[in-house]
């Protein structure tokens, strides 16, 4: 049987064996060192070569989940595996237990078109710039979207200057000319074609998008598609997805029915209708309609980010994709796979209890603030004792900062995030930002660089100590 040692800290010490201990049919053996260090998130590679001598009998080695430094080195100085653990001790069962391969997240089958709605209204520069933003987030299609009764003069150049860019290119158009226009100029797609003006895909080489002549017509969009079966060329067929509560049931219905009637075809889906009219986090919107895009072998789905509150579409509908295409191919519910779609709660937003807290809070012998939340609100605590609230302005009189400037700052913003985090339902680590899935850009932290100043440092003597230590990862239950 594997035996494997878990470094810790002092505060962190009983609560990792408690977990431990509380895990049921471990397939390993294993042991518990406290390295002499109080915080187990200031642990580093140095630190353990330094401190922890070779462990006999071991097979692995995991460190603290924050733990800075060169994990390859420590495992050449070692001679056994040395791994990084979860950040939280508590997410070490589902460490555990999670599969010995994560399920690829690279993998998708719907591609992205992503229209740029104003598009007449926009420089040709301005149309490339926009597209290079929308790539970036996931769009494999640039949408020139036109306007009924605008002028589009420069659509020609347009399309030009985005195949130039190496762009794949669609217009989107209600007008004949326009499609002819822009598949003349090298458009990849035309938006959209009904049974009346087929035609313009004689014309042009660009795939043309059917759609019926109104959304309830069926029989208009069959035969559209048996048309173009039949030339043998390729296409992608539309049923129109209808807003709520104008006919968005029945709009599923009908695209299940042109799925059963043509199982082989190519069927786009546009979501606009949904994420846009509809005022809700589109990103749950977004991971439903990409769930059943996929159910339904969807090819390729039309969305939009015009809305201030739907400006993060094309990104959600990159991850949705690759989501409900694994859950699909692996036959799995879309759980455990990625939190980039649970933007606003956390699966498990409290890992720790009210009592456990007290219990770490009991050991702290310095006067640096510790903040942790649980279900019933802020913990906050150091060798003066241990304060709870249920928000940062019932915390602060309790603190005692009004003569420490940089501290106060600090704790204020610490304690704001942590307000935010128990009211929504987050996980909250003191001294990193929340997470906000995909809605919020964040970059990686690299840990195997070394951490650079915090930002309450100061260069006044009085401040600086307290200050670096407010800055400094505090949090007693990294593993």
């Amino acid at each position: 049987m594997e035996h494997i040692v878990f470094l810790t800290g002092r505060l962190a010490e009983a609560s990792l064996r408690r977990v431990l201990g509380g895990m049921d049919a471990l397939p390993f053996s294993w042991e518990v060192r406290e390295i002499g260090l109080q915080v187990a998130a200031l642990m580093t590679a140095e630190m353990i070569q330094r401190r922890v001598p070779a462990p006999l009998g071991a097979d692995r080695m995991i460190v603290p989940g924050r733990c800075r430094g060169d994990m390859a080195a420590l495992t050449r100085h070692y001679g056994i595996p040395v791994e990084r653990g979860p950040e939280e001790l508590k997410d070490l069962p589902r460490h555990f237990n999670r599969a010995a391969k994560p399920i690829d997240l690279t993998e998708y089958e719907v591609a992205i078109f992503a229209e740029i709605v104003d598009a007449p209204q926009l420089s040709v520069a301005q149309i490339v710039a926009r597209a290079g933003v929308l790539a970036a987030d996931g769009a494999d299609v640039i949408d020139l979207g036109c306007l009924p009764e605008t002028p589009f003069d420069h659509l020609a150049e347009s399309v030009q200057a985005l195949k130039a860019a190496g762009f794949t290119v669609s217009v989107d158009s209600i007008n004949a000319d326009e499609l002819l226009r822009g598949g003349r100029a090298g458009a990849d797609y035309l938006l959209s074609l009904n049974l009346d003006t087929l035609w313009v895909a004689d014309e042009v080489a660009a795939t043309p998008v059917l759609i019926p002549r109104v959304p309830a017509d069926e029989a208009s969009l069959f035969e559209a598609v048996e048309a173009m079966q039949r030339r043998g060329r390729p296409f992608l067929a539309d049923s129109i997805l209808d807003p709520i509560p104008f006919g968005l049931t029945a709009s599923i219905v009908r695209y299940h029915r042109l799925r059963e009637r043509f199982p082989d075809a190519p069927i786009m889906m546009g979501v606009g209708n949904l994420t846009e009219l509809t005022e809700a986090d589109t990103s749950g919107i977004n991971a439903l309609l990409f769930g059943i895009a996929a159910e339904l072998n969807v090819a390729a789905v039309l969305t939009t980010q015009v809305s201030a509150h739907a400006r993060r579409a094309v990104r959600e509908a990159d991850w949705a994709r690759r989501i409900m295409h694994a859950a699909a191919r692996h036959q799995t519910l879309p759980k455990g796979m990625s939190g980039a779609l649970m933007t606003v709660h956390a699966k498990h937003p409290f890992p720790d209890t009210p009592q456990e807290i007290e219990q770490v809070a009991a050991q702290v012998k310095d006067p640096n603030f510790r903040v942790q939340v649980s279900a019933s609100g802020l913990h906050v605590y150091n060798r003066d004792g241990l304060r709870l609230g249920q928000g940062a302005f019932e915390l602060w009189p309790q603190l005692k900062l009004e003569g420490d400037a940089s501290h106060a700052f600090y704790m204020g913003v610490e304690l704001a995030h942590a307000e935010i985090a128990w009211q929504l339902g987050k996980r909250y680590v003191q001294d990193q930002p929340l997470d906000w899935g995909c809605a919020v850009a964040t970059d990686a932290g690299d840990l195997n660089a070394w951490c650079a100043p915090g930002s309450t440092m100061t260069t006044a003597k009085t401040g600086r100590a307290r200050a670096a230590a407010a800055a400094s990862p505090t949090d007693p239950n990294n593993e």
